[in-house]
């Protein structure tokens, strides 16, 4: 089987990551990776024994799949340039900064018949795999995600940041047009927004509340799913999950009337899966969990959650 030419753009923290998976992976040729800082570029290259190459219009021709973590900004541009060539993409999330540019990479995509596959890496996380199942037509969503600030992802708010992993968890598990979006956000060490908080409701009268922060000393991440006649607590950085079901159809009259389970899972490589998952999609196997259309989706939704701060 013929090794599948790989390129990764941009090698921050992130970029790295995605270069040492590809690297690592039997059916992907890792050729470069490129970044316009050339010193870290060449480090990165020196330590994976790739090319390094400081314009990506250089890859044309030489790759047949590209990886993109390079700020939000700017992936329009660069995916684009590959989708044009018929070049397959994953490109981090959020797939790009404006609803108006992911629509015009999915046409490409479709247009060119390639693969555009977007990095909302917790759609690999083990324990949401294997909850996923369970939830069936949810009433209400809780979730909140914390972390500590830092200094990557400022060119974004939060809601850019950090809520759209959750706002694609939401969708995936509520599957209903959004009617009603209110939200509120602030500022407090950036230029842009830190915290947010959103109400989302949907059309089949599912509501979600969803909180972002990234002014924390500490790292949290919990979703909380209310459907008839049962309730998930999920942990996603501890990968736990606690199922609350009722036993009977009939009342709750005590604690007995409730069944409890706890499921652990081991730790795994998301990012991994994530890269194995989008060079098995590029073979022709199963397409991405999250493509150029569901990324779509999830944008919308935080493009309408950062009007409404704007406004407020």
């Amino acid at each position: 089987m013929s090794r599948i030419r790989t390129a990764v753009i941009g090698v921050g923290r992130q970029g790295r990551w995605h270069a040492e998976k590809l690297a690592a992976l039997e059916n992907s040729n890792l050729v470069a990776v490129a970044d316009i800082d050339r010193e870290k570029c060449r480090a990165v290259a020196s330590d994976l024994d790739v090319e390094a190459v400081g314009d990506f219009h250089d890859l044309i021709g030489e790759v047949d799949a590209v990886s993109i973590a390079t700020p939000t900004l700017t992936h329009f541009d660069i995916a684009s340039t590959f989708l044009k060539y018929g070049i397959h993409v994953l490109v981090e999330k959020p797939v790009t900064a404006t609803v108006d540019e992911v629509r015009d990479l999915v046409e490409l995509a479709d247009g060119k018949n390639v693969i555009l596959q977007v990095g909302h890496l917790e759609r690999f996380n083990p324990v949401l795999m294997a909850l996923t199942p369970h939830v069936r037509e949810p009433q209400f969503i809780e979730s909140h995600l914390i972390a500590p600030y830092k200094p990557r992802g400022l060119d974004v708010s939060v809601v850019l940041d950090l809520m759209i992993h959750d706002i694609d968890l939401i969708h995936s598990f509520v599957r209903s047009p959004v009617s009603n979006v209110d939200a509120i956000g602030r500022s407090i060490l950036s230029d842009n927004v830190d915290i947010a908080n959103a109400r989302i409701r949907f059309e089949n009268g599912c509501v979600a509340n969803v909180t972002s922060s990234r002014v924390s000393f500490k790292a949290e991440h919990t979703l909380r799913i209310f459907q008839s006649n049962a309730y998930f607590s999920v942990d996603l950085y501890n990968k736990t999950s606690k199922i609350y079901r009722k036993k009977n159809e009939g009342s709750i009259e005590t604690p007995e009337d409730i069944s409890f389970d706890k499921w652990s899972c081991t730790a795994s490589d998301a990012l991994m899966a994530q890269s194995e998952a989008f060079l098995d999609s590029v073979v022709g196997g199963p397409p991405p969990l999250v493509n150029g259309r569901i990324a779509m989706e999830a944008l919308e939704t935080a493009a309408a959650i950062g009007d409404m701060i704007d406004m407020s």
